[in-house]
């Protein structure tokens, strides 16, 4: 059956923290805005909210609202742009937010699901590492992009988030983000180890996306409180987002009737549960 769906789903994680994942998530959506996509932001990093601080701005309300008050989406959505770039902030310093029961989520999603639909990019930016939460908001979208550096940690993190989500989850699919490279030649070389070891080891080939340049510009537009594509649209570091919004935006256009057919946020139970 076709659902009709137009609302292509993201998730954006990684091992560890650190990695600029956030900070990635809200510029893609800023680029996406710019290609005239309507894009919700959803900050899934639910006891350590950092989108808002990265915007400068202080929510009224937040998750917590929505999942304690029973307050409307609605009323929860922050407006970036006029014309349809909006942000669903998350709480700070709400521990018992962090690990979320699956009745919880479903009661979430569910009342998020008429809003979400009105999006052509729905961007989940999650809390790094791998708790319940995480991997069960991770199997929900319909992509994931792993977030890592060229540094040994981010890649052994990087890994362990793949190797969880595919014996937990069942997902195979994940497409790769590498960030704060110094070179393009560096880029690759850290996205083939990575590609190597989930080969040999998970049996899994990931796609690589692309790569974002080091750019002091991010340190001053993160000081400022100010999109990077706002702050500095013509840095390295913003091309190179651009160009992979350019991707999301081609791969939504070539896989429409695969979107149509599926919810933007489906709840699928663990490989664990259903054991």
């Amino acid at each position: 059956m076709i659902n009709d769906n137009k609302t292509f789903s993201l998730s954006i994680l990684s091992g560890k923290g650190g990695v600029g994942k956030t900070n990635l998530a809200l510029n893609l959506g800023f680029a996406l805005h710019a290609f005239g996509q309507p894009t919700m932001l959803m900050d899934c990093d639910l006891g350590l909210a950092n989108l808002d601080v990265l915007l400068g701005i202080s929510p009224d309300k937040n998750f917590q609202d929505l999942i304690e008050q029973d307050a409307r989406p609605e009323d929860i959505l922050v407006a970036l742009e006029s014309d349809g770039l909006d942000v669903m902030p998350a709480a700070s310093g709400v521990p018992e937010l962090v690990e979320m029961d699956e009745d919880m989520q479903a009661m979430l999603f569910d009342k998020l699901k008429d809003l979400v639909n009105k999006y052509h990019f729905l961007i989940l930016d999650l809390g790094a590492g791998i708790t319940s939460t995480v991997l069960s908001f991770a199997s929900m979208t319909q992509a994931r992009l792993l977030v890592i550096t060229p540094e040994p940690t981010s890649l052994t993190d990087g890994y362990a988030m793949i190797k969880v989500l595919s014996a937990q989850y069942g997902v195979r699919d994940f497409c790769v983000i590498v960030n704060q490279a110094s070179s393009q030649k560096e880029a690759k070389e850290t996205f083939k180890r990575l590609d190597m070891a989930c080969r040999k080891f998970l049996d899994i080939e990931i796609t690589g996306l692309g790569s974002v340049s080091q750019d002091e510009s991010m340190i001053e537009a993160v000081r400022n409180q100010v999109p990077l594509l706002k702050f500095a649209p013509g840095c390295r570091a913003s091309q190179d987002i651009s160009s992979l919004a350019k991707k999301l935006l081609r791969y939504r256009q070539d896989n429409e009737e695969a979107i149509s057919g599926r919810p933007a946020l489906k709840n699928f139970p663990s490989l664990e549960t259903r054991r």
